[in-house]
């Protein structure tokens, strides 16, 4: 059975980043369960519109929702008393990727806060950047590319539970937050190896 909670929070932002009119990575969304856990993860790619593909900034959003969390929402859907909220984990990773030279992470932190805006009374906190270098097999470098990750958990209170339209409300202050931040990076003074258009 899938609980009907976690694919609100899906829905919730996918209707908000095709509001925002970001373009979905099609073959980079996933809906999948760990046949031996049995966790749930679903994960999705969006970047700006007129990027191409692959996008050179982007957002990979995680959501995952574990058997702990599925065992205790089912509790509270029987009417028994839980003493833990369910969550869902979450995660988003800012991807700038295809640069011709070395990213200073300095310039691309000023891009993004520290903290993500509240996503009901959670937020997503900022993790320390990752660069990458990718070689051609002659080992001449062929690009860079820089990743910020951002991660926490959102709590599904009692009210949130009773009532799926708080869970779109504060999914949808999250997804705006995230186009905003895919904008900006956009706008930062770097050379790409492929120019747009």
């Amino acid at each position: 059975m899938l609980d009907h909670v976690f694919t609100d929070a899906i829905g919730a932002l996918r209707e908000v980043f095709e509001g925002a009119l970001l373009e979905r990575q099609a073959f980079e969304e996933r809906f999948q369960t760990d046949p031996l856990l049995g966790d749930t993860t679903w994960e999705t790619t969006y970047g700006l519109p007129g990027e191409g593909d692959p996008p050179r900034v982007r957002a990979d959003v995680t959501l995952r929702w574990n058997t702990w969390s599925q065992t205790n929402y089912r509790s509270w859907y029987l009417g028994e008393d839980i003493t833990d909220a369910p969550h869902i984990d979450a995660e988003i990773v800012f991807r700038l990727q295809g640069l011709e030279d070395a990213p200073e992470p300095a310039v691309v932190l000023e891009a993004l806060p520290v903290e993500s805006p509240p996503v009901g009374s959670d937020i997503l906190a900022r993790g320390g950047p990752t660069l990458e270098t990718t070689f051609d097999g002659d080992l001449t470098v062929a690009e860079h590319a820089i990743e910020v990750s951002y991660a926490g958990v959102y709590e599904l209170h009692h009210e949130l539970l009773a009532d799926g339209n708080l869970i779109d409300e504060h999914f949808s202050a999250l997804g705006g937050w995230i186009a905003s931040r895919l904008v900006r990076l956009g706008d930062l003074p770097l050379r790409y190896k492929r120019s747009l258009g």
